[in-house]
């Protein structure tokens, strides 16, 4: 139940904020929590699953870990935190002001990497054409239904790791009833999705080991993986700092406006990325980091929640 240790010491200022949040689902997301300054993420290793608890004070990052993929965990933390990521090459523009400031702030940020491309693949599927107050809610629902109880001192109320649940394996993911999916408001198409890569699972993980390129093709060679989910699983699971989030339906807006004041489309942001090509996820996520001042202005209303699931209509509570 005590787990083992670990101590690292960085080249840099560790940013767990924005690393851990890039695989966090939402606030009830019961494979990832943050507390203050702790963040707690639980996973499925090669070795088993696990538990990860991380903290950091400057350079100097502490970990905890439980479970039988404790040690692969810890082992794989520096990746996590960006240790493989190479940012030579890039530099920002200098007509573009808000990333040189993003630069000079958080120049020490550096993409990090799970090295587990079925976990990154399965919300992403579910996040698919949906708002995240849609997909987040699916998220949760079905984790809590199909993935087990984390490793560790998630059973005992006084811990920060209560009720934390490893994401599903591939195999559950299949096992998901059709009108499950439906339930928690995840229609067929997204779903079809899901289980069908959910079979490929093993033969995707071996697109950690080549060129980002060969990864991308991989991904969207399966059926309803496009640009948009390809790029969702290289940010995360393969640490590409060139998988910028094409697609979305805020980030290229987001992009322009941050760089150029003007709110452009995707292939007009595109364009304006493809200075820094090889980093342009790296732009995307350093402008995240400067928060207000590099999203563009809501003068619209919000995106609705579709109303054709069970869930939207009633059908499940």
């Amino acid at each position: 139940m005590n787990g083992i240790t670990r101590q690292l010491r960085l080249d840099r200022p560790a940013l767990l904020a924005p690393l851990f949040a890039l695989h966090r689902r939402g606030a009830g997301d019961p494979t990832h929590r943050r507390i203050g300054d702790l963040h707690l993420r639980t996973t499925r290793t090669p070795a088993g699953p696990a538990l990860l608890k991380v903290v950091a004070v400057g350079d100097e990052v502490s970990a905890r870990a439980w479970g039988e993929g404790a040690e692969w965990a810890l082992d794989q933390l520096p990746r996590l935190l960006g240790e493989a990521d190479d940012a030579a090459g890039f530099a920002p523009r200098p007509e573009h002001g808000l990333l040189v400031e993003a630069c000079r702030r958080y120049g020490h940020y550096r993409v990090g990497r799970t090295e587990a491309v079925y976990e990154a693949l399965a919300p992403a599927c579910i996040e698919q054409v949906v708002t995240g107050q849609e997909a987040f809610r699916a998220w949760r629902m079905l984790v809590t239904e199909f993935g087990e109880p984390a490793p560790g001192p998630t059973d005992d109320p006084a811990s920060a790791a209560y009720g934390m649940r490893l994401p599903p394996t591939a195999e559950a993911w299949v096992r998901v009833p059709s009108w499950t999916f439906l339930a928690a408001g995840v229609e067929e198409r997204r779903s079809r999705t899901l289980v069908t890569t959910a079979k490929r699972a093993t033969a995707l993980e071996r697109t950690l080991a080549g060129p980002f390129a060969e990864a991308d093709r991989a991904l969207r060679s399966l059926p309803g993986v496009g640009p948009w989910t390809s790029a969702e699983v290289r940010q995360r699971a393969h640490g590409d700092p060139d998988a910028w989030s094409v697609g979305d339906y805020h980030v290229g807006k987001n992009i322009s406006f941050a760089l150029t004041g003007e709110v452009l489309d995707d292939d007009a942001c595109t364009e304006l990325l493809e200075p820094y090509r090889g980093h342009r996820f790296r732009v995307q996520a350093l402008l995240a980091l400067m928060g207000g001042p590099a999203r563009r202005p809501r003068r619209g209303p919000r995106m609705t929640l579709p109303t054709h699931t069970p869930y939207a209509t009633g059908g499940h509570s």
